[in-house]
Protein backbone atom coordinates (compact mmCIF):
# COMPACT_ATOMS: atom_id res chain seq x y z
CA UNK A 1 0.00 0.00 0.00
CA UNK A 2 1.23 3.44 -0.95
CA UNK A 3 -0.68 6.43 0.35
CA UNK A 4 -3.75 6.69 2.59
CA UNK A 5 -6.73 4.37 2.50
CA UNK A 6 -9.97 5.82 1.20
CA UNK A 7 -12.42 6.67 4.01
CA UNK A 8 -14.58 3.68 4.89
CA UNK A 9 -11.90 1.14 3.96
CA UNK A 10 -10.52 -1.28 6.57
CA UNK A 11 -6.96 -0.06 7.11
CA UNK A 12 -5.58 -1.77 10.23
CA UNK A 13 -6.17 -4.58 12.70
CA UNK A 14 -4.89 -5.20 16.18
CA UNK A 15 -5.20 -7.78 18.92
CA UNK A 16 -5.34 -7.39 22.70
CA UNK A 17 -4.16 -10.51 24.55
CA UNK A 18 -3.29 -11.58 28.11
CA UNK A 19 0.13 -12.88 26.97
CA UNK A 20 1.62 -10.53 24.40
CA UNK A 21 4.87 -12.41 23.84
CA UNK A 22 3.01 -15.68 23.29
CA UNK A 23 0.88 -14.00 20.62
CA UNK A 24 3.95 -12.54 18.91
CA UNK A 25 5.55 -15.98 18.88
CA UNK A 26 2.40 -17.64 17.51
CA UNK A 27 1.80 -15.24 14.61
CA UNK A 28 5.50 -15.17 13.85
CA UNK A 29 5.52 -18.95 13.54
CA UNK A 30 2.30 -19.15 11.50
CA UNK A 31 2.62 -16.14 9.18
CA UNK A 32 6.27 -15.16 9.43
CA UNK A 33 5.56 -11.82 11.12
CA UNK A 34 8.34 -9.95 12.88
CA UNK A 35 7.57 -8.10 16.10
CA UNK A 36 8.67 -7.37 19.63
CA UNK A 37 7.11 -5.78 22.69
CA UNK A 38 7.16 -2.01 22.23
CA UNK A 39 8.47 0.70 24.56
CA UNK A 40 6.67 1.47 27.82
CA UNK A 41 5.76 4.98 26.68
CA UNK A 42 3.70 3.35 23.91
CA UNK A 43 2.03 0.92 26.29
CA UNK A 44 4.22 -1.88 24.95
CA UNK A 45 2.25 -1.87 21.68
CA UNK A 46 3.85 -4.12 19.06
CA UNK A 47 3.66 -3.25 15.37
CA UNK A 48 4.17 -6.55 13.55
CA UNK A 49 5.80 -6.43 10.15
CA UNK A 50 6.03 -8.62 7.07
CA UNK A 51 8.73 -7.92 4.48
CA UNK A 52 9.53 -4.81 6.54
CA UNK A 53 6.01 -3.38 6.24
CA UNK A 54 3.46 -3.05 9.08
CA UNK A 55 0.68 -5.65 8.95
CA UNK A 56 -0.97 -5.74 12.41
CA UNK A 57 -0.70 -4.63 16.02
CA UNK A 58 -0.55 -6.78 19.15
CA UNK A 59 -0.73 -5.47 22.70
CA UNK A 60 -1.24 -6.73 26.24
CA UNK A 61 -4.71 -6.33 27.72
CA UNK A 62 -4.67 -3.66 30.40
CA UNK A 63 -6.85 -1.00 31.95
CA UNK A 64 -6.11 2.66 31.17
CA UNK A 65 -4.31 2.91 34.54
CA UNK A 66 -2.04 -0.01 33.65
CA UNK A 67 -3.73 -2.59 35.86
CA UNK A 68 -4.83 -6.03 34.67
CA UNK A 69 -8.58 -6.28 33.96
CA UNK A 70 -10.64 -8.60 36.13
CA UNK A 71 -12.45 -10.34 34.60
CA UNK A 72 -10.23 -10.60 31.53
CA UNK A 73 -12.07 -9.60 28.31
CA UNK A 74 -12.21 -12.08 25.42
CA UNK A 75 -9.30 -12.09 22.98
CA UNK A 76 -10.53 -10.60 19.70
CA UNK A 77 -9.10 -8.91 16.63
CA UNK A 78 -10.25 -5.30 16.15
CA UNK A 79 -10.77 -3.98 12.64
CA UNK A 80 -10.16 -0.26 12.05
CA UNK A 81 -11.97 1.67 9.33
CA UNK A 82 -10.23 4.69 7.85
CA UNK A 83 -11.81 8.13 8.16
CA UNK A 84 -10.67 11.60 7.14
CA UNK A 85 -12.52 13.17 10.09
CA UNK A 86 -12.80 11.21 13.32
CA UNK A 87 -14.79 13.93 15.05
CA UNK A 88 -17.36 14.12 12.25
CA UNK A 89 -17.74 10.33 12.19
CA UNK A 90 -18.22 10.15 15.97
CA UNK A 91 -20.91 12.84 15.87
CA UNK A 92 -22.84 10.59 13.50
CA UNK A 93 -22.35 7.35 15.47
CA UNK A 94 -24.88 8.03 18.24
CA UNK A 95 -27.40 9.62 15.86
CA UNK A 96 -27.22 6.46 13.74
CA UNK A 97 -27.92 4.20 16.72
CA UNK A 98 -24.37 3.21 17.67
CA UNK A 99 -22.26 4.02 20.72
CA UNK A 100 -18.73 5.21 21.44
CA UNK A 101 -16.76 2.57 23.37
CA UNK A 102 -13.31 4.22 23.55
CA UNK A 103 -11.92 7.64 22.86
CA UNK A 104 -11.31 9.72 20.65
CA UNK A 105 -7.60 9.87 21.40
CA UNK A 106 -4.40 10.99 19.74
CA UNK A 107 -1.77 8.32 19.09
CA UNK A 108 1.34 10.51 19.08
CA UNK A 109 1.68 11.91 15.55
CA UNK A 110 0.57 8.61 14.00
CA UNK A 111 -3.14 9.48 13.92
CA UNK A 112 -6.32 9.60 15.96
CA UNK A 113 -8.48 6.66 16.94
CA UNK A 114 -11.73 5.67 18.59
CA UNK A 115 -13.61 2.42 19.09
CA UNK A 116 -17.36 2.23 18.49
CA UNK A 117 -20.15 -0.31 18.57
CA UNK A 118 -22.73 -0.49 15.79
CA UNK A 119 -26.45 -0.86 16.60
CA UNK A 120 -26.23 -4.65 16.24
CA UNK A 121 -23.49 -4.92 18.88
CA UNK A 122 -20.37 -5.39 16.73
CA UNK A 123 -17.30 -3.42 17.85
CA UNK A 124 -15.03 -1.71 15.33
CA UNK A 125 -12.30 0.92 15.40
CA UNK A 126 -12.03 4.19 13.50
CA UNK A 127 -8.65 5.53 12.39
CA UNK A 128 -7.84 9.04 11.16
CA UNK A 129 -4.30 8.82 9.77
CA UNK A 130 -1.52 11.20 10.64
CA UNK A 131 1.91 9.90 9.73
CA UNK A 132 0.63 6.31 9.79
CA UNK A 133 -1.91 5.21 7.16
CA UNK A 134 -2.33 1.61 8.33
CA UNK A 135 -1.24 -1.74 6.93
CA UNK A 136 1.69 -1.28 4.56
CA UNK A 137 1.24 -4.63 2.84
CA UNK A 138 -2.04 -6.40 2.07
CA UNK A 139 -3.36 -9.28 -0.05
CA UNK A 140 -0.04 -11.18 -0.03
CA UNK A 141 0.70 -14.40 1.83
CA UNK A 142 0.47 -13.75 5.58
CA UNK A 143 -1.17 -10.34 5.18
CA UNK A 144 -4.68 -9.02 5.60
CA UNK A 145 -6.93 -9.46 2.56
CA UNK A 146 -10.50 -9.03 3.81
CA UNK A 147 -12.57 -7.89 6.81
CA UNK A 148 -16.01 -9.27 7.50
CA UNK A 149 -18.89 -8.30 9.77
CA UNK A 150 -21.12 -11.04 11.15
CA UNK A 151 -24.42 -9.69 12.46
CA UNK A 152 -28.03 -10.71 12.99
CA UNK A 153 -29.39 -7.52 11.41
CA UNK A 154 -27.60 -6.78 8.16
CA UNK A 155 -30.07 -4.07 7.16
CA UNK A 156 -29.47 -2.11 10.38
CA UNK A 157 -25.71 -2.56 10.04
CA UNK A 158 -25.73 -1.43 6.42
CA UNK A 159 -27.69 1.71 7.29
CA UNK A 160 -25.36 2.49 10.19
CA UNK A 161 -22.05 2.22 8.35
CA UNK A 162 -23.40 4.14 5.37
CA UNK A 163 -24.44 6.94 7.74
CA UNK A 164 -21.09 7.11 9.55
CA UNK A 165 -18.71 6.58 6.62
CA UNK A 166 -18.79 6.96 2.81
CA UNK A 167 -19.60 3.30 2.19
CA UNK A 168 -22.43 1.61 0.35
CA UNK A 169 -23.60 -1.98 0.40
CA UNK A 170 -24.57 -4.35 -2.37
CA UNK A 171 -24.92 -8.01 -3.14
CA UNK A 172 -21.76 -9.75 -4.24
CA UNK A 173 -21.46 -10.87 -7.85
CA UNK A 174 -18.62 -13.29 -7.09
CA UNK A 175 -19.25 -16.94 -8.09
CA UNK A 176 -20.56 -18.98 -5.18
CA UNK A 177 -21.24 -15.89 -3.06
CA UNK A 178 -24.93 -15.50 -3.80
CA UNK A 179 -26.61 -13.52 -1.02
CA UNK A 180 -23.32 -12.26 0.40
CA UNK A 181 -23.29 -8.52 1.14
CA UNK A 182 -20.29 -6.35 0.31
CA UNK A 183 -19.23 -3.02 1.76
CA UNK A 184 -18.12 -0.82 -1.13
CA UNK A 185 -16.14 2.40 -1.43
CA UNK A 186 -16.37 4.18 -4.77
CA UNK A 187 -17.91 1.01 -6.21
CA UNK A 188 -15.03 -1.24 -5.06
CA UNK A 189 -15.61 -4.03 -2.56
CA UNK A 190 -13.59 -3.40 0.63
CA UNK A 191 -15.28 -5.75 3.10
CA UNK A 192 -18.21 -8.08 3.60
CA UNK A 193 -21.16 -8.88 5.81
CA UNK A 194 -22.54 -12.28 6.83
CA UNK A 195 -25.72 -13.38 8.57
CA UNK A 196 -24.79 -14.41 12.11
CA UNK A 197 -27.48 -17.10 12.07
CA UNK A 198 -25.04 -19.29 10.13
CA UNK A 199 -22.64 -19.26 13.12
CA UNK A 200 -22.81 -21.49 16.22
CA UNK A 201 -25.27 -20.35 18.91
CA UNK A 202 -23.89 -17.79 21.33
CA UNK A 203 -21.40 -16.17 18.95
CA UNK A 204 -21.82 -12.38 19.33
CA UNK A 205 -21.83 -9.90 16.43
CA UNK A 206 -18.24 -9.20 15.42
CA UNK A 207 -15.73 -8.14 12.77
CA UNK A 208 -13.17 -10.75 11.73
CA UNK A 209 -10.00 -10.47 9.63
CA UNK A 210 -9.05 -12.76 6.76
CA UNK A 211 -5.41 -13.40 5.89
CA UNK A 212 -4.32 -14.44 2.42
CA UNK A 213 -2.25 -17.64 2.39
CA UNK A 214 -0.77 -19.79 -0.34
CA UNK A 215 -1.89 -23.08 1.26
CA UNK A 216 -4.85 -23.09 3.67
CA UNK A 217 -4.27 -26.68 4.76
CA UNK A 218 -0.63 -26.04 5.57
CA UNK A 219 -1.51 -22.98 7.65
CA UNK A 220 -4.27 -24.90 9.42
CA UNK A 221 -1.73 -27.57 10.36
CA UNK A 222 0.75 -24.91 11.49
CA UNK A 223 -1.88 -23.33 13.73
CA UNK A 224 -2.55 -26.67 15.41
CA UNK A 225 1.18 -27.31 15.89
CA UNK A 226 1.53 -23.87 17.48
CA UNK A 227 -1.26 -24.57 19.98
CA UNK A 228 -4.17 -22.93 18.16
CA UNK A 229 -7.52 -24.45 17.29
CA UNK A 230 -9.55 -25.13 14.17
CA UNK A 231 -13.02 -23.57 14.35
CA UNK A 232 -14.08 -24.45 10.80
CA UNK A 233 -11.85 -26.96 8.95
CA UNK A 234 -10.56 -26.04 5.51
CA UNK A 235 -13.20 -26.22 2.79
CA UNK A 236 -13.59 -25.17 -0.84
CA UNK A 237 -15.85 -22.37 -2.03
CA UNK A 238 -15.90 -21.40 -5.72
CA UNK A 239 -12.28 -20.51 -6.64
CA UNK A 240 -11.11 -20.22 -3.02
CA UNK A 241 -10.26 -22.42 -0.05
CA UNK A 242 -11.04 -21.17 3.45
CA UNK A 243 -10.59 -22.10 7.11
CA UNK A 244 -11.57 -20.38 10.36
CA UNK A 245 -8.93 -20.71 13.05
CA UNK A 246 -8.05 -19.33 16.49
CA UNK A 247 -4.78 -18.60 18.25
CA UNK A 248 -4.03 -20.26 21.61
CA UNK A 249 -5.56 -17.31 23.48
CA UNK A 250 -8.82 -17.46 21.54
CA UNK A 251 -8.35 -14.78 18.88
CA UNK A 252 -10.34 -15.95 15.84
CA UNK A 253 -9.34 -15.26 12.25
CA UNK A 254 -9.88 -16.73 8.81
CA UNK A 255 -7.35 -17.75 6.17
CA UNK A 256 -8.14 -17.91 2.48
CA UNK A 257 -6.43 -18.61 -0.82
CA UNK A 258 -7.15 -15.98 -3.43
CA UNK A 259 -6.28 -16.55 -7.11
CA UNK A 260 -3.79 -14.10 -8.57
CA UNK A 261 -4.79 -12.30 -11.80
CA UNK A 262 -2.69 -14.71 -13.86
CA UNK A 263 -4.19 -17.78 -12.14
CA UNK A 264 -6.60 -19.53 -14.56
CA UNK A 265 -8.90 -20.19 -11.59
CA UNK A 266 -9.30 -16.45 -11.19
Amino acid sequence: MNGPYKPGTPCWIDLMVPDQQAALDFYGEVFGWQGEIGPAEQGGYSVCTLKGKPVAGIMKVMNPDGTVPDPMPPTVWTTYLSTDSLDAALKTVTDAGGSVVVGPMDVMDLGRMAVIADPTGAVVGLWQPGTFDGAGIVNEHGALIWNELATRDRAAAAAFYSAVLPVTTGRSEAPGAEGYIEFQVDGRAVGGMMDLSTFPPGVPPHWQPYFNVEDVDAIQAAVVRAGGTVLTPAFDMAANRLAVLADPQGGAFSVITWPTPEDPAG
